[in-house]
């Protein structure tokens, strides 16, 4: 029988009222594992009420007392390493280096928050103006809502969301996917162990109904997001329209330039990983290779070779290489992407359709699936699968490759594999990715800068992690003060611009 599973108020497991439950699969075996509540419209306001109420409290605890919860929490991450690692690996289907990985990266972005003593230190200047001192500080702004999806349960919620939110002084609810609340959930609790006071964190799960409540309420001062783009554009336009600062993380369809001098074992090797690592469904896969002429057919017979070899089996065997896909209706909409490619014409060379796993029949796999000479015009080479899917383009020189890169409007992230200094020098200037690979096939640099996507794979200002990451959770104070002396004292003349100029 599955486990109801309950929300996060307080720094308590509490049992939703709703009569309404998202279904929580083992991907691997293809069992209901759990069920998570789709929190009603008045347990939204709730968690938001409580975060309001956590604020004052937490935002004047001094920045010090605030890293010390961080660097608890990052200890306790280290802890329940394998724990986390399991739940993760248990809801969403990574393998378990992947899944080892997705907690290893929000612990790495909580290690980024602890110096938030250092990283929110603000600027000052004496005599900016003659007998006039200014000083900025940086200040946390109140509640912040994280819209999370299902790919990254502890990394996107636990990583990129609460770490530097809550060191800046604000207060979170987090409405974590329902597919994959588990590791989310646990993370919380660790949270309130390591020292963190009730109300500041907050986690449910919620339908559509719930969403305006946590976008629009104004309680809310901020809302991050990760998802789809259609989703985010609304997201983005409806908080930013209710005067709340947004920042929304979308869809990509990360493309690779391979040129003719690049070595072709290790840069093969290279692809492999970077598209079917975590099966695909992460928006810095590498989904597209654009290879030029010289190299393109050595270059798919060594990706076919390479991925034929890959060991597709349960995500928490640490022999697989493969793991299964988040759900069984991703899996359809997979292998209907596959059938569109056929459709389109573009040259199936590997078939990942027909995959079972012996013992784990009912898993949701879907096996490495290589198209060949996919064209502009084929929408499989040109909207996000989010599978292991791997499509490829030809070109018949760099400049070429570089079009057809530029020509996607995605830019999450970018890559070229090559030897030569002077092509790798003029892709990093010209490609719009805002990740860029020089002979790294997933580009995602560590949490100290920011994930930096672009076009219509990110909608606002400020992006997650880094510096970015703290400008977003922060709004500047810039304070002048000046000091009268004797003489001035006794003036009752006054500058229009009183020292400002």
């Amino acid at each position: 029988m599955s486990e109801v599973l309950k929300y996060y108020l307080n720094n308590k497991y509490v049992e939703s009222k709703t009569d309404k439950f998202y279904e929580v699969y083992n991907p691997s075996t293809g069992e209901l594992q759990a069920k998570m509540p789709r929190c009603t419209t008045e347990e939204v306001r709730q968690a938001v009420e409580s975060a309001h109420k956590a604020y004052g409290p937490w935002s004047s605890t001094p920045p010090i007392k605030r890293a010390q919860v961080l660097f608890n929490l990052r200890n306790l991450l280290e802890k329940h390493m394998d724990e986390l690692t399991m739940l993760c690996a248990k809801e969403h289907g990574k393998n378990w280096a992947e899944s080892q990985g997705d907690v290893l990266k929000a612990m790495e972005a909580t290690s980024h928050a602890t110096g938030i003593c250092n990283l929110m230190m603000g600027d000052s200047l004496m005599d900016a103006s003659k007998g006039y001192d200014t000083v900025l500080y940086r200040e946390p702004l109140g509640v912040f809502v994280g819209l999370s999806p299902f790919n990254f349960p502890a990394m996107i919620p636990m990583g990129w969301m609460a770490p530097l939110c809550l060191a800046c002084g604000n207060t979170m609810v987090l409405k974590v996917a329902g597919a994959t609340p588990m590791t989310a959930l646990r993370i919380a609790d660790l949270y309130r162990e390591a020292g963190l006071p009730e109300g500041c964190l907050n986690v449910l799960s919620c339908d559509r109904s719930g969403v305006p409540e946590l976008i629009q309420n104004e309680h809310v001062r901020g809302v991050s997001f990760v998802g789809s783009t259609s989703v985010g554009l609304h997201i983005y336009s409806t908080a930013a329209a209710a005067g709340k600062r947004v920042q929304c993380l979308t869809e990509a369809k990360n493309h690779a330039l391979v040129l003719n001098d690049a070595a072709l074992d290790r840069t093969a090797a290279g692809i492999i990983n970077a598209a079917y690592g975590c099966a695909g469904e992460r928006c810095m896969a590498l989904p597209v290779v654009v290879a030029e002429d010289g190299i393109a057919d050595k270059l798919v017979e060594k990706l076919v070779e390479f991925a034929k070899n890959l060991k597709i089996g349960p995500a928490y065997e640490k022999e697989s290489q493969l793991g299964p896909v988040y759900s069984a209706g991703h899996k359809q909409d997979v292998i209907k992407w596959i059938e569109k490619g056929v459709e389109e014409g573009a040259k199936l060379v590997l078939d990942g359709r027909d995959t079972t796993v012996k013992g784990f029949e009912k898993g949701f796999y879907v096996g490495p699936t290589i198209f060949d000479n996919v064209t502009e015009d084929m929408s499989v080479g040109r909207e996000e699968i989010f599978g292991p899917v791997l499509c490829v383009k030809r070109c018949k020189s760099f400049n070429h490759g570089l079009k057809i890169m530029n020509d996607s409007r995605f830019a999450n992230g970018s890559v070229i594999y090559t030897q030569n200094g002077y092509y790798a020098r003029e892709f990093v200037r010209h490609t719009d990715g805002g990740m860029v690979g020089v002979n790294v096939g997933i580009p995602v640099p560590v949490g100290y800068f920011p994930f930096a996507g672009h076009k219509q794979s990110f909608f606002g200002d400020l992006h997650c992690l880094g510096k970015d990451g703290i400008r977003f959770y922060t709004e500047s104070k810039v304070v002048t003060t000046h000091w009268f002396d004797e003489e001035e004292m006794k003036s009752t003349k006054v500058s229009t611009w009183d020292g400002t100029i």
